[in-house]
């Protein structure tokens, strides 16, 4: 058997994509009963974008997978593997990573995966991207997270409704001698498994609000500090804090309980919303953006959620190359 020899994978650019619309507190608050003292109180969000007739997963995964290409100097030849993670897919076939690889001109047929583990679907994404890297399956991937969940929304119940926003954020990884992704730390919850829920036909979105956040009061804190144990680090190393753009109420507290309140730390739940497997590349991509994301430093990534599932990984930001 021909194995080749192991090495790692980095970031090469970040990108993300978010519709026109912007739906602002006070506006909903002319849809459901709420206002927008009561939203920020509870979620720290004030604004939120919403799809148009022309956003779907599909189109805002390949704005943010050509604009991360671009970031990173990328031909889309150059892509061995894409991967889409999302819950609010609208095909089941073409499958949207095919789609994506296709209308990016990837002609060379990578491989395209689609995957669903709801909020934390972009770190279980760049866990398998990573993985790929490593054993030498592919050299350059393109990884997505993608939302719509404005289309899912019931729009009746404000417990859940003023939370959602749609857009989508991406990352290249090209393989390198010296890792800059850690290795991940992931799970399940067995016993929440109904706590995040998006059945029936059509489907809503609906959650036990109170479950979710205890946990992520009471547990979330114990799992990043596996994954940071699991790159060899301690938390004093992380410099960049990018959590699942929940709630502002479960991403201080996390934060202060780890330590980081003097680190940078990703809070674009307030002007996104909650965007499931989009949040936190689309946090990281958009502050990259600014050129406020630190360069070259230990960033903990971590996600939880619809399933019950969570997952979590410390990467290196990347460097500017000009």
């Amino acid at each position: 058997m021909n194995t080749p020899a192991l090495r790692g994978s980095r970031i090469l650019g970040f990108g993300h994509h978010q519709p026109e619309r912007i739906l602002t507190n006070d506006e909903l608050s002319t849809m459901v009963d709420t206002n927008d003292e009561w939203i920020r109180t509870r979620t720290g969000i004030q604004t939120r974008h919403i799809a148009g007739p022309d956003d779907s997963v599909t189109s805002m995964a390949i704005e943010a997978g050509r604009n991360a290409l671009a970031d990173a100097g990328v031909s889309p030849s150059a892509v061995g593997l894409v991967i889409v993670a999302s819950t609010t897919h609208q095909d089941r076939a073409p499958y949207t990573a095919g789609r994506v690889a296709a209308a990016l001109g990837m002609t060379n047929g990578p491989a395209p995966i689609d995957i669903n583990t709801a909020c934390s679907g972009f770190e279980y994404a760049l866990a398998l991207a990573d993985q790929s890297i490593r054993v030498g399956s592919a050299d350059v991937a393109l990884v997505i997270g993608s939302e719509t969940l404005s289309a899912i929304a019931d729009w009746t119940d404000r417990s859940t409704c003023v939370l959602v926003g749609d857009g989508a954020g991406a990352a290249v990884l090209g393989a390198t001698d010296t890792p800059e992704i850690g290795p991940v730390s992931w799970g399940s919850v067995p016993h929440l498994l109904d706590a995040v829920r998006v059945e029936g036909s059509p489907g809503r979105f609906n959650q036990e609000g109170r479950s979710i956040y205890r946990w992520a009061i009471t547990e979330a804190e114990g799992h990043a500090r596996k994954v940071v144990e699991a790159a060899g680090l301690t938390m004093d190393d992380i410099e960049v804090f990018a959590f699942h753009q929940a709630n502002l109420r479960i991403i201080e507290p996390l934060v202060t309980a780890l330590g980081g309140e003097s680190k940078f730390v990703i809070r674009d739940v307030v002007e996104s919303g909650n965007t499931s497997a989009a949040s936190v590349p689309l946090g990281l991509s958009k502050a990259w953006a600014r050129g406020d994301l630190p360069e070259g430093v230990p960033a903990l990534l971590f996600g939880f959620g619809g399933g019950f599932a969570h997952a979590g990984q410390v990467v290196r930001t990347p460097v500017r190359s000009f």
